[in-house]
């Protein structure tokens, strides 16, 4: 059976183009899994949904090493969780030259050295990616508070927007469904801040 693994960092973020791939190859959608959080480890959902599901002789595809995970060791030991101990194969579409778990598997013991060599570098160089984009993004955050830029709304402003709101909603002048929209807000969160807001007015 043909499994995929797909994963971006963010909930707003789209896999789209990984999917597009898994279906180009046939692999039907309830075989595709797709987590949108942070690769830093490997508690996430749909992985280990997809993990519970592998079985010897399957055979999971996935876009690039890094949307596997972004944890140096983690990588090596899920790999060789999938191909050595549940006996199914991996196969990495961006680098399927280099990472296609079957072709090592043809040259016996020498197969698992080579593969072994291949897979520490390539977790290495995805995890190291990841350290240096940290520190990029650290570093440009604090080139821009530097200059006086800040980031996100001013609270004040978005205070005042949910006070008007308010006002609006409970004199009846919309829904709570529609202030809920204007701000934003999903219903726990809408009606938490209402309780703030009047225990403040007391």
């Amino acid at each position: 059976m043909k499994l995929a693994y797909g994963r971006v960092s963010a909930k707003d973020q789209n896999p789209e183009r990984q999917l597009v791939k898994f279906r180009e190859l046939g692999i039907e959608d309830r075989f595709i899994f797709v987590d949108k959080q942070s690769g830093k480890d490997f508690e996430r959902p749909r992985y280990q949904a997809m993990r519970q599901m592998i079985r010897e002789g399957d055979l999971v595809y996935i876009d690039a090493l890094d949307r596997l995970g972004r944890d140096y060791d983690g990588i090596i030991t899920e790999w060789k969780h999938i191909t050595r101990e549940t006996g199914a194969d991996i196969v990495c579409l961006d680098n399927e030259t280099l990472f296609d778990s079957r072709k090592f598997k043809t040259m016996g013991d020498f197969g698992k050295v080579m593969e072994d060599q291949f897979l520490t570098l390539l977790a290495y160089v995805a995890e190291q990616e990841r350290k240096k984009n940290r520190q990029r993004q650290a570093e440009g955050i604090e080139v821009a508070r530097a200059d006086g830029v800040t980031f996100g709304r001013p609270k004040q402003e978005i205070d005042n927007k949910f006070i008007r709101i308010y006002e609006e909603w409970k004199s009846g002048q919309i829904t709570a469904t529609e202030a809920m929209r204007q701000i934003n807000m999903k219903k726990p969160t809408f009606y938490r801040r209402v309780k703030e807001y009047e225990a403040s007015r007391l």
